[in-house]
């Protein structure tokens, strides 16, 4: 009886060999948004998916940065025009005579 352990075939030429420990794609699907900015930062989580797990931080907080930075802008947008008073050195007053 022989005890030897049969060496596995070859991989053949051209054929990827598969290694469980490379990067993989998730496939996690993302839906558009709509605005441009929060859609290119969605987008850049793909990129994880080519990267070693060690590099998974640096895409994770530029997403996390360009996300921030679309909601900040949120705030700066500027809103309805406020009506202008002009100033005057006589107090205003409404159509009965009380002081606005």
């Amino acid at each position: 009886m022989d005890d030897a352990v049969p060496e596995p075939p070859p991989a053949a030429e051209g054929e990827p060999v598969h290694d469980p420990a490379a990067p993989a794609p998730l496939n996690v699907p993302r839906t558009p948004t709509g605005d441009a900015g929060v859609d290119a930062a969605l987008d850049r989580l793909g990129d994880a998916d080519h990267l070693a797990t060690d590099g998974h931080v640096e895409v994770y907080e530029d997403v996390h940065r360009g996300l921030r930075d679309a909601l900040t802008a949120l705030d700066v947008r500027p809103g309805p025009p406020v009506p202008a008073r002009h100033p005057t050195t006589t107090p205003q007053r409404d159509p009965s005579g009380r002081p606005l």
